[in-house]
């Protein structure tokens, strides 16, 4: 439960490339805040000297999650408010921002959104990929026997895949994806809303091919292609029959065989029993 009588944090969405992409909000709530939470301390700098702002700023990243979150959390039970940021776009994705909020919920610290540009759903939208259903894998391991069996799990996930890549690892994990995935298409968003914004639909095959004869450049998102359905052969009660004369073998019974056969095959019971005892008089 919110206590009432502490302050709040924002989750702040910055521009992802775009300044211009800040949104009237996010200006506002930057300006009226007691301080700003941000992952590096530079980069949101900047952003505020471009906008005008100035207000004090205390760094909120991966290797200081535990020890900054106690201390900001305490300041927004004594009343403080504050915004949360990270380097581009919406904190929380994919970033330790997550345990600040866990933490806030926890100790009861409001905390209220202020969206702003998502990486993720941008290229999404620019790919022309399906989008009715789709997961966020955001960044691979750099271990490639890790990277490899992530990927191995997902080979059979139908919706849309997401993926964060930099792009002194892109070849590699190309190149894993089309061993464990198979060929399947690709769209790479490459520096969003930046100057040299690109949108590339293709296949892993062919983007492999082309990352193997230049240098990739910039920061990527890659939407993977789901798994083709493959219908299941369509079993008879034959295949029943069959499936319970193992069982059989295996020391059930004539009518549990061919009721675990059915539960198998979805065929009735009564047509896989029949055929076993036809078979028996063989």
């Amino acid at each position: 439960m919110e206590n009432a009588n502490c302050g709040k944090l924002y989750i702040v969405g910055t521009p992802i490339g775009n300044l211009g992409d800040l949104s009237p909000r996010a200006l506002e709530v930057l300006s009226s805040v007691d301080f700003i939470a941000a992952e590096d301390t530079r980069v949101t700098l900047r952003l505020l000297n471009h906008f005008g702002v100035k207000k004090p700023l205390t760094s909120y990243h991966e290797h200081n999650a535990r020890e900054a979150g106690e201390r900001i959390v305490s300041r927004l039970l004594a009343g403080e408010t504050a915004a949360l940021v990270t380097d581009a776009g919406m904190p929380a994705i994919s970033d330790p921002g997550e345990d600040l909020v866990r933490l806030c919920h926890e100790r009861g610290a409001a905390v209220e959104s202020v969206p702003g540009p998502s990486a993720l759903i941008t290229a999404l939208a620019l790919s022309g990929m399906p989008s009715g259903r789709f997961c966020f894998e955001g960044f691979l391991t750099v271990n490639r026997s890790g990277r490899r069996a992530r990927l191995q799990e997902l080979a059979a996930e139908p919706r849309t895949m997401i993926f964060y890549e930099a792009p002194h690892k892109l070849l590699y994990t190309l190149q894993d994806m089309l061993e464990t995935l198979g060929d399947r298409p690709v769209c790479l968003v490459r520096e969003l809303t930046k100057l040299h914004e690109e949108t590339c639909p293709t296949t892993l095959s062919d983007a492999v091919e082309r990352y193997e004869a230049a240098p990739p450049k910039g920061e990527f998102v890659l939407i993977v292609g789901g798994a083709r359905h493959v219908s299941a052969p369509r079993l008879t009660p034959a295949d029943g029959a069959r499936i319970a004369a193992e069982r059989i073998e295996q020391g059930l019974s004539p009518s549990a065989a061919a009721k675990e056969a059915a539960a198998q095959t979805g065929c009735k019971k009564g047509d896989i029993y029949r055929l076993l005892m036809e078979q028996n008089k063989k």
